[in-house]
């Protein structure tokens, strides 16, 4: 079995793709958050809950979301937005004393 064996340009040029690849994406991402979607399954993992609790945020509209099929899907800003309606002020629970 033969293989093929890069040279010490050829491994630079690459490299420095993929750091520019990567610069891209990160600006993208800082400049833009309102356009990062994540699928159904990316959304439980980050909120850290159920199948059924996302559902029923969905159904109570307390999320925005889109469908394409089966398939569902957040825009970070409205996770954000989520996050953000339902704050509570640090202090604001504690009754005077």
């Amino acid at each position: 079995m033969s293989f093929y064996r890069f040279s010490e340009e050829e491994v630079k040029e690459i490299l420095n793709r993929l750091d520019r690849i990567s610069l891209e994406l990160k600006q993208s991402q800082r400049t833009q958050p309102e356009e990062i979607w994540y699928d159904n399954q990316e959304f439980l993992n980050i909120m850290n809950v159920s199948k059924r609790t996302a559902a029923y945020w969905r159904t109570e509209e307390m999320i925005s979301y889109s469908q394409v099929g089966n398939k569902i899907y957040y825009r970070l800003a409205d996770v954000l937005d989520l996050l953000q309606k339902y704050k509570v002020q640090a202090g604001s629970s504690k009754s005077a004393t």
